[in-house]
């Protein structure tokens, strides 16, 4: 049976985790309990992700911290994926997810600003102001983002690495710059 609630942004939705959540246009719930419980409103959004056991590592990660987890599809990879389930373990059922089938309609449910992690670019995420509100982005493990998205984000982050190395994995790079973010803006669950 589907579980309506209403995102830290006030859209409604529909859950059944793990095989969908599906976004809908329905009317605002104005009860209180179906809120998710976050006191924050950082986020971290997976641009259609390639890889299930990096997908589950950072549900886990949001569940963990509180963290809304934003998927916007299509994923290269079935979403009941057994190799999801291990890397999320029983932390899955935890997470607040929201998937997303089309890249618009998360752009509709938006406020604040969106955050793309990327190697394409020279702006350090430790020289970044972060706010409350802020989505963090990352990309396909294959490819990273496409360009109208790579151009319609608020901004621009990279991880500094050593000099001849191509990139961190996904998770591991989320879950470094959702620390800062967190630290930053008070966010770490007490």
């Amino acid at each position: 049976m589907p579980q309506n609630f209403e995102d830290s942004h006030g859209v409604a939705h529909s859950q059944v985790f793990p095989n969908k959540v599906i976004p809908h246009r329905a009317q605002k719930r104005k009860s209180a309990a179906s809120k998710p419980s976050g006191k924050h409103g950082v986020r971290l959004a997976l641009f259609e992700p390639d890889i299930p056991q990096n997908a589950g590592a950072l549900i886990r990660l949001g569940a963990c911290m509180d963290v809304g987890i934003d998927i916007i599809e299509p994923c290269g990879f079935l979403w009941s994926d057994a190799a999801l389930r291990r890397a999320g373990m029983d932390y899955l059922d935890r997470a607040r997810v929201v998937r997303y089938t089309l890249w618009r309609d998360f752009l509709d449910s938006r406020r604040g600003r969106i955050i793309l992690l990327t190697t394409k670019t020279t702006d350090s995420y430790t020289e970044f102001m972060f706010v409350s509100d802020d989505t963090l982005l990352v990309g396909r493990e294959s490819a990273g983002v496409p360009v109208h998205v790579h151009d319609g984000v608020a901004a621009r982050l990279r991880i500094p690495i050593r000099s001849g190395l191509r990139s961190l994995n996904v998770a591991q790079a989320g879950a470094m710059v959702l620390g800062e973010a967190l630290r930053q803006t008070g966010g770490f669950p007490q």
